[in-house]
């Protein structure tokens, strides 16, 4: 009998055997455990070859090309990042880079290197650090967000000039696609499973249906999900199967999740009062907000659109730091206060997190193709710097905290009245 700890509430569960697409879920908190999927390997190594090429392409053609009269602006996501740092938006620039180009590149890589070995029946080199590395930046690839702000960004060009799809337009929405089968299609379970050189556990019994891990004293591994023991007298401990330090509970969590959320509390209001984008023509000199943008796409007929934006760079990031605070002060408090609804509270925080980037990845667009000189120059604002400096603290104050916290109390309660 193999027995797994739920990540999310530390509950230890019995493995069982799943029939192909079926997911197994916790009992307690409704997290999911692991899936099964129908020749995942074959599948997911098709699925992470063609989203490669695809990538090549989304790369080197351009997106969109903005014809006005004799001249004509061609741009591509390279294209984009260059222009922010040439106008000195750095901080935007590596971060609109890192999220639609590096973090994408380095999971389908890995993900080739990783299932290619396999697949020819070896054990892929450095399978534990690049398997580590793959859960790290695995939540920062926004293809998906990426090619809905260029679809923003279009509808606000129509009046400039004439609008001319480029291949990379149709690749990213084919990359979008192909990179949500395959990881809807990875199985890190199985990846693991056919990795032999792990220490095994010693098999543990279940005595009751509310046990947790840490209250037998063993240690669950976010990477590859092997119960340890150890870890005792303040020795660090580290997963024999892929040595991915492990821990009860994540060290400060709650304090280092407070730091990240209470910075982007100070940040959010800059974020939305100043520009965040900067527009000079023959006409004069604009100043755009988040807002103000919203509203020129609901005049412009655009209503799908501005409600979208408004959603994504309004609604998203302050109910983010609502949720996020009202998370940490219960924990803090050790509520017992419904923990289901809390647990499922964290993980929306943790799903919509990222489609707040789509106003960045506008003004990138926007400031990569017009710049015709006198005529008319899109430039970022500093709105755009606290903006995407609110987005990456929420996400990092989101993924300090520790959801196995919010069931910490309950457990308490449960063993003394055994």
């Amino acid at each position: 009998m193999t027995v797994i700890a739920c990540h999310e509430c530390d509950l230890l569960q019995r493995k069982i055997t799943l029939p192909p697409g079926r997911v197994a879920r916790c009992v307690r908190c409704g997290a999911k455990l692991y899936r099964v999927e129908y020749r995942s390997l074959d599948h997911t190594l098709a699925l992470t070859v063609a989203a490669a090429i695809v990538f090549i392409l989304a790369n080197i053609f351009p997106i969109v090309s903005l014809q006005i009269q004799t001249t004509r602006n061609d741009t591509s996501l390279i294209n984009a990042v260059h222009i922010l740092l040439d106008h000195g938006m750095w901080p935007v620039a590596g971060l609109v880079f890192f999220t639609t180009f590096l973090a994408p590149f380095a999971v389908l890589a890995i993900m080739i290197h990783i299932l290619l070995s396999l697949k020819r029946g070896y054990i892929p080199a450095g399978i534990a650090p690049v398997m580590r590395v793959l859960q790290i930046v695995n939540p920062w690839g926004m293809v998906e967000v990426f090619i809905i702000g260029v679809m923003v960004a279009l509808v606000k060009l129509t009046h400039y000039g004439t609008l001319i799809p480029g291949m990379a337009l149709w690749s990213l929405g084919v990359l979008t696609l192909l990179m949500t089968l395959t990881a809807s299609s990875f199985d890190a379970h199985d990846i693991w499973n056919r990795v032999r050189f792990a220490t095994p556990t010693k098999r543990q019994p279940v005595r009751a249906a509310t046990l947790t891990a840490a209250g037998r004293g063993l240690l669950s591994c976010h990477v590859c999900g092997l119960l340890s023991s150890g870890g005792h007298g303040g020795r660090t401990v580290h997963c024999p199967r892929c040595s991915a330090p492990l821990h009860f509970r994540k060290p400060d969590s709650v304090a280092r999740s407070w730091a990240f959320l209470v910075a982007a509390y100070i940040l959010y209001i800059p974020a939305n009062v100043l520009p965040i984008m900067e527009t000079s023509s023959l006409f004069g000199a604009q100043a755009d907000t988040i807002l103000s943008g919203i509203i020129y796409l609901w005049h412009s007929g655009s209503w799908d659109l501005a409600l979208v934006v408004f959603i994504a760079s309004i609604m998203v990031p302050l109910l983010k730091l609502i949720a996020l605070t009202l998370l940490l002060i219960s924990v803090q408090r050790r509520s017992t206060w419904q923990p289901m609804q809390r647990a499922k509270l964290y993980r929306v925080v943790e799903l919509v997190g990222r489609w707040s980037m789509l106003d960045i990845y506008v003004v990138a667009i926007l400031a990569a193709l017009v710049q015709i000189g006198p005529l008319a120059t899109i430039n970022a604002g500093p709105g755009a710097l606290a903006f995407g400096a609110v987005v990456v603290l929420t996400m990092l104050s989101a993924s300090e905290f520790d959801p196995r916290l919010i069931w910490a109390p309950i457990q308490k309660e449960e063993i003394d009245h055994e």
